[in-house]
């Protein structure tokens, strides 16, 4: 079975959080103290004891740094009073964390994050001591709207202050808090620039010698035009004589090629409104051309593991030949498969070459 490869290059532009360059969280919480219900002097507590409280604060995170761990920086301030003691004790605590977003279809993304900070105490009793803590936690974002999101979240903080001057205390306190958010994106991100032909272009045909014109006698009597191949160019004018029935041809009787060129979101499926329509066109030219069957094959980049890769290329695949399907045309005319992140036409090493390799690649056969 004769094979024409045509192939299209996927460049990257997620439809949510990370389409956009930074992100800001306004957050608001609780947060439950280990030391909260020590209030004698033997077990006191490096960390004074401070009982559980409300917190609120600020989240950043940028999202042009890294494809797969984005830095974030929080801030958490609260207050609240120490077991035994009278007035109000101020704690501020800063965060530097690496976060990773774990990618799906629907608008709801989870995430994991751990860092390390730096705890601040004020208007203290003398068991208070500033520290450095090591956290992680757990959360998701549910997209609102394109720049606007509401975010949960899980957080454990282990301080390692080691100052205590009370009797027993070796200065660990576990805490743990819950965090609430609306998560607003701004600074969009552009569209990589990947030079492609247009979509569903007509490809036309290398230029063949004009024919020479053939003298017909004076005395031969005038016949009705002849179509041999029933593509409905006579066969004077058909420059590709014996076409099979089922393609479209054209003006010169030669069969007509399209292409098909998308732009997927990066660890995505989805195909955006722009991508819908250029799939609406190319089900266009597969119905005008019934002859032809089409191999939909899956490309990715090498951001994450060669599993998770496969599985996505096959995901896209599958996703452009459903569209199809939906558009009319037959599903025994089509197949679809993956390739990873194994077959790459760019770098890897660069934006621009991981843009290049997230791809579809469709061959049209007889």
């Amino acid at each position: 079975m004769k094979k024409l490869l045509f192939s299209g290059v996927f460049a990257a532009a997620l439809l949510g959080a990370s389409d956009f360059n930074y992100e800001v969280t306004p957050v608001a919480g609780y947060l439950w103290n280990s030391t909260a219900n020590e209030t004698t002097q033997t077990n006191l507590g490096a960390m004074g004891g401070v009982e559980n409280h409300a917190v609120y604060g600020l989240e950043m995170q940028m999202n042009n740094v890294s494809d797969l761990i984005k830095p974030e920086f929080s801030v958490l301030y609260g207050r609240d009073k120490v077991a035994g003691e009278s007035g109000k004790t101020g704690i501020l605590t800063t965060m530097l964390n690496g976060v990773y977003e774990i990618p799906t279809d629907t608008a709801v993304t989870p995430f994991a994050k751990a860092g390390v900070g730096y705890e601040w105490y004020t208007n203290t009793h003398p068991n208070d001591f500033d520290g450095l803590l090591l956290d992680a936690g757990l959360g998701l974002k549910a997209d609102i709207t394109k720049r606007i999101a509401l975010k949960l979240e899980g957080l454990y903080l282990y301080k390692m202050n080691r100052n205590g001057s009370a009797e027993g205390s070796n200065g660990e306190v576990h805490n743990v808090a819950a965090l609430a958010g609306l998560t607003f994106s701004f600074d969009e991100k552009a569209a990589p620039i990947v030079a492609v032909p247009a979509v569903a272009e007509t490809v036309a045909p290398e230029p063949k010698p004009e024919p020479k014109p053939v003298v017909v006698p004076a005395s031969v009597s005038k016949v009705a035009p002849i179509d041999s191949d029933g593509d409905g160019v006579i066969d004077s004018l058909d420059k590709c004589p014996g076409t099979p029935k089922g393609f479209k041809v054209d003006v010169e009787g030669c069969p007509l090629k399209a292409t098909l060129h998308l732009n997927f979101a990066t660890n995505s499926d989805k195909v955006d409104a722009e991508g819908t329509a250029k799939v609406a066109a190319f089900a266009d030219f597969l119905k005008e051309s019934s002859a032809y069957k089409a191999n939909i094959v899956g490309h990715t980049d090498s951001t994450a593991s060669d599993v998770y890769n496969q599985k996505l290329s096959e995901k896209r695949a599958g996703k452009v030949k459903s569209m199809l399907v939906e558009q009319g045309v037959d599903s025994s005319r089509l197949t679809s498969e993956g390739m990873g992140e194994k077959m790459p036409i760019a770098s890897n090493k660069t934006k621009a070459g991981r843009a290049e390799n997230r791809r579809i690649e469709v061959e049209l056969c007889k």
